[in-house]
């Protein structure tokens, strides 16, 4: 991998990582366009790093805050922090079971244009009916375990290519009354055990299969993932109240209109 294609492919996932278009669609159309290989599983593995070392960095006093008094909970003492850690825990189980239990499914009969071309279409009308008629009835401190169950199990749903983590999230949670600011935050503090979890399964398999590794362009993906998610992150919390989906929605649609146009 050259150093350019390095750096393309880690803003790409820098930025799709947490915006609701899919990396999974955005990923494939250099390989499809520049006749690029796979990028590998090192590359994988360094890019998930960065945009979880963003996620964490950006988000560092609630995670500190929620470690803190979900490590007291255990001990007796419960309060708001420690309940909404629990509640990231609980919604964390489904992706995190659906994970182990479909991974081979997913990587060899999923990963297809045709896939990840619906997908697209499909989750962006679902996103449009979701902002459309969003209710903005509930803020974090009002989520329940049931409803934090019920984006955990979009989150589940989204291990499907194409269909996008947080886009998956933050509809399931406007589709359940929170408002656009609370949707975004919970789906990103919920996306840190699951892509610790991804990024150790990732370093499992590196280490199973060695094969020879240039750091070079994997330490720069890994910066320009995170530089990329960290201005990403920033940027959507402060539009997101604003504009809501709908430009998300048109980038979707129209993504949609290509792959099925050019590549399917």
């Amino acid at each position: 991998m050259d150093p350019i294609q390095a750096i393309v492919l880690a803003i790409i996932q820098g930025l799709t990582e947490f915006l609701p278009i899919s990396s999974s669609a955005h990923l494939i159309l250099p390989a499809q366009l520049l006749a690029w290989e796979d990028q590998g599983l090192a590359f994988d593995m360094i890019t998930h790093a960065g945009t979880l070392a963003a996620v964490i960095i950006y988000f560092r006093k609630d995670v500190v805050s929620l470690l803190t008094n979900w490590g007291r909970s255990l001990a007796g003492h419960h309060n708001e922090e420690s309940r909404m850690a629990w509640l990231i825990i609980l919604a964390t189980i489904p992706a995190g079971l659906a994970g182990l239990m479909f991974s081979d499914i997913i990587s060899t009969e999923l990963r297809s244009t045709t896939v990840i071309a619906c997908t697209t279409l499909l989750y962006g009308l679902l996103m449009w009916y979701a902002d459309s008629t969003a209710s903005e009835r509930r803020e974090m401190k009002d989520l329940t375990w049931q409803l934090a169950l019920l984006i955990g199990l979009a989150q589940a749903l989204a291990l499907i290519p194409g269909t996008s983590r947080s886009g998956a999230t933050i509809t399931a949670a406007l589709l359940l009354g929170l408002t656009r600011l609370s949707a975004a935050r919970f789906s990103f503090l919920l996306s840190i055990p699951i892509t610790l979890a991804a990024s150790g399964y990732e370093s499992l398999g590196l280490l199973k299969n060695p094969e020879p590794v240039d750091w070079f362009p994997l330490a720069l993906g890994g910066i320009v993932a995170f530089f990329s998610a960290y201005a990403c992150i920033h940027l959507f919390l402060k539009a997101i109240g604003r504009m809501g989906l709908f430009p998300f929605v048109v980038y979707r649609l129209a993504l949609a209109a290509i792959l099925f146009a050019f590549f399917v």
